[in-house]
């Protein structure tokens, strides 16, 4: 009876002493805290009860409205007992996005790890330093220059599913967001993979599958309680988690498999269009193997297929929304969507002809459309980083250690920066019109060290894309900026159907 009493005492001191030392945590890092601008919530939980039942637009929604609420470009939420500070004024980015030493990822981005391992996204430190040295070569504009080939191709295939669908009814609106998912999907595996999936025509899973673990790993960051994983795959949602991210790792197993074979069978022939009838070029995945091949300390099967994992998500999902969202903001501007127009019929004389890079170089309207698209929809709305040592941003000071949210969709949506920020207008990238403007004020593409490697390749693949659509069709949108749902989870993705009505140009 005593050994009872005595273990209980021992439990109920342990308790005590936890519950006390968190209560001192918390007031030690509200008091570092307590002059920056805060987001009410409640002790412990923070503004988990707002948020944590909310669908993804209606937490967008919110997120979006503290831009007027906050004016100074700072200020922090508590999701359960951590503080997030997000910011997304230009002069605090400016400090922050060219340090070499704050490029640690935020906590949100420990629970992508399950799925992208430590890739490119994910990694830090010394091992982010190789894999960047190692991939950046892949994304130089002499290599970019080949796949421009391969674009148009997969394009000429997103057209002749266009026309299908369009002739089925030629009245009724189409939704664009999948057809923008199977071509950027089949892009990113022929150039970068060097492997032809055939999404366009078969229609894969893959594209909806990395949307649903998407969802839940946001779900899951909004569940403090989840953060273990002993825990959360014992739960139904952990164990459903799991079992689709298996289905994740097994397609670009497969990707993997597949390459490795045909370049097996590459050594063996001298001819490889008798076995494949895709045009071969050097991508991403032959140079990670050929890295392999020659390394004294070879990445693991897993290493890998997380680099593969990263590349894949970030190299068709980023780019689909990118593509969906300026049809849909062209659909909304007749005035805009004209110039585009007169544009593409002077640069391409031959409405039909194959694009080139050349070609590409002349549309520079487009690209301003572009531009003004990726202000109002950054692909990637917001990036989180940890601090690994103090920064001083004028009146405030982040001490190390704290999460930090890069709040680029608040940066590109600020008043005091873009007067009327919902109305699209591509003028404003006009060199006039940006001379005087904080060129932090406009990171679609993050910047600085971590700056994203694609964006070269994602911006020549969104103008091939997009030409060969505007020079087929006219474009005119169901919904406008003010009614169609938009947020998304870990990329800014419509919550709802992009209807859009397509005209023949003739």
């Amino acid at each position: 009876m005593y050994l009872i009493f005595l273990m209980l005492s021992t439990l109920s001191i342990g308790i005590i002493f936890i519950i006390i030392s968190a209560m001192y945590n918390q007031y030690t890092i509200r008091q570092k805290l307590k002059r920056f601008p805060q987001i009410s919530g409640f002790p412990f939980i923070g503004v988990i009860f707002k948020l944590i039942n909310k669908p993804d637009y209606e937490r967008m929604k919110w997120i979006l409205s503290q831009i007027n609420e906050y004016k100074e470009g700072i200020f922090v939420q508590w999701i359960g007992p951590s503080p997030i500070i997000h910011i997304f004024k230009p002069e605090f980015l400016e400090i922050i996005f060219p340090s070499t030493t704050n490029i640690k990822k935020g906590s949100i981005y420990h629970l992508l790890r399950s799925w992208l391992g430590n890739g490119l996204l994910t990694s830090s430190g010394l091992q982010w330093f190789h894999d960047r040295k190692l991939i950046g070569p892949t994304f130089h504009f002499s290599i970019l220059e080949q796949f421009v080939e391969t674009f148009h191709e997969k394009s000429k295939i997103l057209t002749k599913c266009l026309e299908k669908e369009i002739e089925k009814n030629p009245t009724k609106p189409i939704n664009i967001f999948p057809f923008s998912i199977n071509v950027t999907l089949d892009i990113i595996c022929e150039t970068a993979m060097g492997v032809n999936v055939h999404a366009q025509e078969d229609n894969t899973k893959y594209t909806s599958t990395v949307h649903k673990v998407s969802k839940m790993i946001i779900n899951r960051f909004l569940r403090p309680w989840y953060m273990l994983d002993s825990l959360y795959y014992l739960t139904p949602t952990g164990k459903e988690y799991k079992a689709t991210l298996n289905d994740l790792h097994e397609f670009t197993r497969s990707i993997i498999k597949k390459r490795k074979i045909e370049r097996q069978l590459k050594n063996d022939y001298d001819n490889l269009e008798n076995i494949d009838d895709v045009k071969r070029k050097k991508a991403f995945l032959d140079l990670l193997l050929d890295e392999n091949e020659k390394s004294d300390t070879p990445l693991t099967d897993d290493e890998v297929r997380a680099q593969v994992d990263t590349f894949m998500f970030e190299g068709h999902d980023t780019t689909a929304v990118a593509i969906t969202w300026t049809l849909f903001c062209l659909g909304n501007s007749p005035k805009h969507q004209e110039k585009v127009h007169e544009e593409l019929e002077e640069v391409f004389k031959d409405l039909d002809a194959p694009v080139t890079i050349k070609d590409l170089s002349q549309l520079k309207y487009l690209d301003r459309v572009i531009k003004e698209t990726l202000r109002i929809y950054p692909s990637v709305p917001m990036i989180g980083r940890e601090l690994t040592e103090d920064v001083n941003l004028g009146d405030y000071v982040i001490p190390k250690g704290m999460t930090i949210i890069l709040a680029i969709v608040l940066a590109h949506r600020n008043p005091e920066v873009w007067p009327d920020p919902l109305k699209f207008d591509p003028d404003r990238f006009l060199p006039e019109n940006s001379k005087n403007r904080n060129p932090y004020a406009y990171v679609p593409f993050s910047a600085g060290p971590r700056n994203c490697i694609g964006q070269r390749f994602a911006l020549l693949e969104e103008k091939v894309v997009l030409s060969s659509i505007l020079r087929k069709w006219r474009v005119k949108s169901v919904k406008t900026h003010e009614t169609i749902r938009n947020g998304g989870s870990l990329i800014y993705r419509p919550a709802e159907d992009v209807l859009i009505h397509f005209t023949p140009k003739n």
